[in-house]
């Protein structure tokens, strides 16, 4: 049996389940942005990574308001996201040369929402070859770099 070792991880399946409420809530008020892995925060949306990335570099922007629907949240808000979208790409670009993007959202759980009652946009960085025999035949997927180097490498891009 192969191990994969991925520390970061065991502070999320160690609380998981004693979590109440919308985790996305709660890292947007907490304020505890390095352990949360907080990219940026701006005025209406904040840009974070997801703990469960399919690549390095998969950031999630999520509105502050609490909204389960893309047609719930007014114009400066998704007027700001996409902005904050394109500006996740070129980080990205100048950080890791992806040979592509999957940016999109996932509304409603048979839509593939994990987090269903928050919308949030995914900024996802792929490469030729990313979905390995691993990904596909192992279910595995295996990430180059920990989180908090992913995290503090595009923080720069958002000074």
């Amino acid at each position: 049996m192969d191990h994969i070792w991925s520390p970061w991880r065991f502070k999320y399946i160690a609380t998981a389940d004693r979590l109440e409420g919308c985790v996305l809530c709660r890292i947007e008020q907490e304020h505890k942005d390095a352990e949360n892995y907080v990219v940026y925060r701006a005025r209406l949306n904040f840009i974070l990574l997801n703990l469960f990335p399919y690549t390095s570099g998969h950031l999630m922007i999520v509105p502050y308001e609490h909204q389960a629907s893309l047609a719930a949240v007014d114009e400066a808000t998704t007027t700001e996201m996409i902005e904050l979208a394109k500006r996740a790409q070129n980080a990205l670009e100048a950080e890791y040369h992806p040979d592509g993007f999957n940016i999109g959202m996932n509304l409603g759980r048979s839509a593939g929402a994990g987090i269903a009652d928050h919308l949030h946009l995914h900024v996802v960085p792929r490469w030729s070859g990313d979905a390995n025999f691993v990904s596909v035949v192992g279910e595995t997927r295996v990430l180059p770099e920990d989180l908090a180097t992913t995290c503090d490498k595009l923080k720069r891009h958002f000074v």
